[in-house]
């Protein structure tokens, strides 16, 4: 009974550890649309795998109030991470050389 609850209490925390470690992942993608206004961006993940591979879908993401849009244009390519909590809100937003 003792070792049945150690091996879940370890089984739970490797979870969450794994979990943090995957919404901080960095993604990439091509800007699509920016309104400045409103301080949202809409950017088309590149797709990672087979040659000749469609594009990943539009999403619409928040920016930061801190975050200057204004030297990004659609067609940039950007690396970006999103908030944990919703995965709709940009963190870390970098335009690709």
């Amino acid at each position: 009974m003792r070792a049945a609850k150690i091996v879940m209490t370890s089984l739970a925390a490797a979870s969450l550890i794994t979990t943090a470690a995957l919404a901080q992942q960095s993604m990439s993608g091509m800007v699509t649309k920016i309104d400045r206004l409103s301080g949202t961006i809409s950017i088309q993940q590149t797709q990672s795998g087979t040659v000749g591979a469609a594009g990943g879908a539009v999403q619409e993401y928040k920016v930061p109030k801190g975050q200057s849009l204004e030297e990004l244009h659609a067609g940039d390519k950007v690396t970006f991470t999103t908030a944990d909590g919703d995965g709709k809100t940009i963190n870390k937003l970098d335009k690709q050389k």
